[in-house]
């Protein structure tokens, strides 16, 4: 029998199975996605449905860092660091604008910002290709951080009125009889408790950023310009699709998403275990 007020084994080892299970089915795409990257193309069909092949192979990582697939990357980390982090800058300022003060037409910005959302895609890719035509930004990277940062806006500043929402506003005032100004208080004060708030919404941001394809393939037809989900396309031809390649490919893109998370990790955690009062 358990000891009183202490779980059961057999509980405890039912929730770490559940738990297991749950783990493995979440990885199980990312381990096929490294499993076929690393089997040769001869083994790709004929050995489909083992759990490893026969033989491994890194060739088909060799071909994609040998071709213009790193051009790709490189411009994918520049259009979706620039995005999150313009994003986050305007979403903090309109997050605390709106949670903290009260102006005229506060309901009706609120409620066209989340109109933008119930749009599809689909019906304003036209007019965003005109606009972005006009404007002599065809085939740029600061076309689709225009764009990315445009959609993002709403939700990145919802996200973090909620966060400055949480936060009360005795503690800007305390600040502020201290001698700090408002600009003061925020920068010292507040904004160091909402660093999970930006952590999240940079993360969103990125990874939204990182794998968007609609506009990327609409907005950039040349090549020195294309973002590796576009470039992605490149490995499939009108009777075949290289397989192997193109897992390869999708590894390597795991990297850059991964390195972004380990670092602002550093500030959710900081931001979590900071305080608000002196001494």
């Amino acid at each position: 029998m358990a000891a009183l007020g202490r779980p059961h084994p057999a509980l405890v080892a039912g929730k770490y199975l559940a738990l297991a299970a749950y783990v493995a089915f979440a990885l199980f795409p990312l381990y096929w996605l490294v499993k076929i990257a690393v089997t040769p193309d001869r083994l790709i069909y004929s050995e489909g449905t083992r759990y490893w092949p026969s033989a491994a192979t890194w060739d088909n990582f060799r071909e994609v860092l040998g071709s213009d697939f790193l051009r790709f990357f490189g411009n994918s980390v520049i259009v979706s660091l620039s995005t999150a982090a313009i994003t986050a800058v305007i979403a903090a300022g309109g997050g605390y604008a709106f949670s903290r003060f009260d102006f005229r037409g506060k309901r009706l910005v609120s409620a066209l910002l989340l109109l933008t959302q119930m749009f599809p895609l689909l019906i304003i890719i036209a007019p965003i290709y005109r606009i972005v035509a006009s404007l002599g930004l065809l085939n740029t990277l600061p076309s689709l951080i225009v764009t990315y940062t445009a959609f993002n806006i709403p939700f990145a500043l919802f996200l973090m009125q909620s966060f400055f929402d949480g936060i009360p506003k005795d503690l800007e005032e305390a600040a502020m009889i201290d001698g700090c100004t408002r600009m003061q208080a925020l920068r010292k004060v507040i904004l160091p408790l909402t660093l999970p708030g930006l952590g999240a919404t940079l993360g969103f941001v990125f990874t939204a950023a990182w794998s968007e394809i609609l506009f990327a393939l609409m907005l950039i037809r040349k090549e020195e310009s294309m973002t590796f989900p576009v470039g992605l396309l490149n490995f499939v031809s009108k009777f075949s699709v290289d397989w192997g390649q193109m897992m390869a490919a999708g590894v390597l893109a795991l990297v850059p998403s991964c390195l972004f998370f380990a670092f602002i990790q550093r500030y959710l955690v900081q931001g979590l275990t900071s305080g608000a009062v002196k001494g």
